[in-house]
């Protein structure tokens, strides 16, 4: 049964196991080194081994994927496309956009706005397999104008495959796994290096990312899934159906409720426990509730955002957007009672690929604008040049880099 303490004991709830990848770094360095040296072969042995290739080559066939669509249940393709319009859309709003502006006479200041080259999905096919990380990773990308999406996927599931044919994603690979990763870092023969990898994945991927973060770019080492609630009121069986939603995702995942009410959190515990009686992921949704889960007693709603910024969780639901002033630190906000997180998983538009294990700190979550550089633009004329020259030679000089200094007095020359 979920545990119901009060706020004096909040830092021992919320305190995070430290996520500890030296285990799984030692296992994955040798598969990193294996597909950087031996490429394509070292790359299907591991496929044959761990993820039940059964093909010469782990590039899936353009008649495979179209196979897979054509076989896409049809009320699965309508919400397919349902969410696919509102992440689109949604995607377009977060681009950075050129620009440019004469700051003074003669200085003129920019950007331009170009994507990657190469980006690669990562989407888990075990347990459950994911086809809505597909859409999450994928049409963003697009959206960008990528001009290359790859999508690596361990298993062959008809709802990964069927949805890549849709969104016209060309290049799609049966592999997993720290093999998968090392691949489009370092490239192989059949699979391009990528200029970035984004996606959750298991331990093993997320230590391969880690050790590979500076051969190539990531989005984030994922920890543990994660939501913090606050609510001083509302309905107990939406709340416990919502944190249900967020256990059932793993072992380690946690789900937590900030409330004022004593009696709210005796009726949550209770839907909780009612709840369970009946979900098919009761085994694993019991475990996450019971070791990493639970419903705190706080003062007020100000102590429950304070609470709340210093956590920093993946997800957060809040009341109403009276308290999104006060909120700093969150990958995802749900606001009010008809923003299930479910509906950010699938079909609202936001991305759901969010940092974890207090990562909100630094950034949000998987965004369109991660597909793309902003390059910088400058343009000056000579009236330009030569009111900021003294400032530029001054400091040239200062560093002790004359070169510097002369570059910009040979100009003004007269």
């Amino acid at each position: 049964m979920i545990r119901i303490v009060e706020a004096n004991q909040v830092t021992r709830i919320l305190a995070r196991k430290a996520v500890s990848l030296a285990n799984a770094e030692a296992v994955v360095r040798p598969i990193l080194e294996a597909v950087k040296n031996r490429g394509d072969k070292a790359l299907i042995e591991y496929a044959k081994q761990f993820d039940q290739l059964d093909r010469k080559t782990v590039a899936v066939p353009a008649k495979e994927l179209a196979a897979a669509e054509a076989a896409l249940d049809p009320a699965f393709k309508a919400a397919v496309q349902v969410a696919e319009k509102n992440i689109r859309a949604y995607a377009q709003l977060q681009l950075p956009v050129a620009k440019s502006k004469q700051i003074s006479p003669g200085v003129k200041l920019g950007q331009i706005v170009r994507p990657l080259d190469t980006v690669a999905a990562y989407i888990p096919s075990g347990r459950y397999p994911l086809p809505s990380t597909l859409l999450m990773t994928v049409i963003p990308a697009q959206e960008a104008g990528v001009p290359n999406v790859c999508v690596a996927s361990p298993r062959a599931v008809t709802e990964i495959y069927g949805t890549a044919s849709y969104l016209k994603v060309n290049h799609v690979f049966q592999m997993g796994g720290a093999q998968a990763i090392a691949a489009f870092a370092y490239g192989t023969k059949t699979v391009p290096r990528a200029d970035r990898i984004v996606g959750p994945g298991n331990i093993y991927v997320a230590a391969a990312k880690k050790l590979l973060a500076g051969d190539v770019g990531i989005d984030f080492v994922a920890g543990p899934t994660e939501i913090l609630m606050i609510a001083d009121d509302g309905n107990p069986a939406w709340i416990a159906a919502d944190m249900l939603a967020q256990a059932e995702h793993d072992l380690d995942a946690s789900a937590v409720l900030l409330t004022t009410s004593k009696q709210l959190a005796e009726a949550v515990s209770a839907e909780i426990e009612l709840q369970l009686t009946t979900l098919t992921t009761k085994a694993i949704a019991r475990k996450a509730i019971d070791k990493n889960s639970a419903i705190i007693l706080v003062d007020s709603l100000a102590q429950a955002v304070e609470i709340s910024n210093r956590f920093a969780p993946e997800h957060l639901s809040i009341p109403d957007a009276s308290l999104l002033p006060a909120i700093r630190h969150a990958g995802s906000v749900f606001i009010g009672p008809f923003s299930p997180e479910a509906a950010g998983d699938y079909a609202s538009g936001p991305n759901h690929v969010l940092p974890t294990s207090g990562a909100a700190r630094l950034r949000g979550g998987l965004s369109a604008a991660d597909y793309v550089k902003v390059i910088s633009t400058q343009e000056l004329n000579a009236a330009g040049l030569s009111k900021i020259a003294k400032s530029v030679t001054t400091i040239a000089r200062a560093e002790g880099l004359e070169a510097h200094a002369r570059s910009v007095e040979v100009r003004n020359a007269r």
